[in-house]
């Protein structure tokens, strides 16, 4: 296929430009710039931001878009409206945060979506993932699929919760693990999203899937367990109840990344993806995950790159140390 990547040498997009190269894929990258592409792509620049940032994409024709954004939606419409009649299939990486909340346990694609304005500014993550799946749908109807990853780690991750967990285990010593340890929890390689999709995009699959891992993929303790085989360290991972946690004022998903409780457990680690499993989606094993990550964190000096529009992860090693009863 010819693959059209807007965007491609960041995290999820790096990934689609990646494996797309290694299914054997023309694959041409549109951005500003800022980043080198990687080898083997063509490179089309321009900043869909700007009035007349897309002019790069006037002509040319591909069989598969992917579309990472998660701003203003209007970049979407603008985006998928000027490449309808010259692609053949839109991906769109949305999220399952597009879902009204509260979100119930083991929800699937039927779940209440938030109200969407395709012509949108900016605001809120989940309403303007919502504004560019209207947005794509508006353009290339049942031919836009709607990937509503939950939770993406693996390597090139710019948000920064698999490498804190890495970076924090590698320096060894007592490391504050959050109970419960059986924890199920759900996610998915940005690799296997980017091979379901491209996959699922040729065989002309439309409409909203949920692209992530089957409910309890892998524990809390399988997770951490394994970066300390990984990473090699000798790391002591100490088990610590929910509630003191939660009492030293910690809090989930920040301060401790991929961690959740209650409401928001059910949600972002209990989704129902047998829609997306049925159609062929496969997860890797978390070591896969985890030692793919660690080799590109090694490889790269130790510390991930982090974007900008995202506050930073990972809990302070004072309150750490206070409630490990080290300090």
């Amino acid at each position: 296929m010819n693959v059209l990547v807007l965007g491609g040498t960041e995290f999820v997009g790096r990934a689609f430009v990646e494996e797309a190269l290694a299914l054997g894929h023309g694959v041409t990258v549109f951005n500003r710039g800022t980043h080198e592409p990687l080898p083997g792509v063509t490179a089309l620049r321009g900043d869909r931001s700007a009035a007349d940032g897309l002019g790069a994409l006037a002509r040319g024709e591909w069989d598969v878009v992917v579309d990472t954004w998660s701003w203003a939606p209007s970049a979407v419409r603008d985006a998928a409206s000027l490449l309808a009649g010259r692609a053949g299939h839109y991906v769109y990486v949305s999220s399952r945060s597009v879902y009204t909340p509260p979100v119930p346990l083991g929800a699937d694609e039927s779940a209440p979506v938030l109200a969407g304005d395709a012509d949108g500014g900016q605001g809120g993550y989940a309403e303007m993932k919502a504004g560019g799946e209207v947005a794509a749908t508006a353009a290339f109807g049942d031919r836009a699929l709607l990937a509503r990853a939950g939770l993406i780690i693996g390597p090139y991750e710019n948000i920064g919760r698999l490498p804190w967990w890495l970076s924090r285990i590698a320096r060894g010593g007592p490391v504050l693990a959050p109970g419960p340890a059986e924890l199920g929890l759900q996610y998915v390689d940005a690799r296997d999203l980017a091979v379901w999709c491209l996959d699922a995009a040729a065989r002309g699959l439309g409409g909203a899937y949920n692209v992530v891992s089957p409910p309890g993929f892998v524990t809390m303790r399988e997770l951490l367990e394994t970066c300390v085989r990984v990473t090699g360290s000798d790391a002591e991972l100490r088990w610590l109840e929910a509630q003191e946690i939660l009492a030293a004022g910690v809090e989930p998903w920040s301060d401790l990344p991929i961690w959740l409780l209650g409401e928001d457990h059910d949600f972002m680690h209990g989704g129902d993806v047998s829609k997306a499993v049925a159609a062929g989606l496969r997860c890797r094993p978390v070591e896969e995950t985890v030692a793919g990550t660690w080799e590109w964190l090694r490889g790269i000096g130790g510390r991930a790159p982090m974007r900008a529009d995202r506050p930073p992860v990972g809990l302070d090693p004072a309150l750490e140390a206070k409630l490990l009863g080290l300090d």
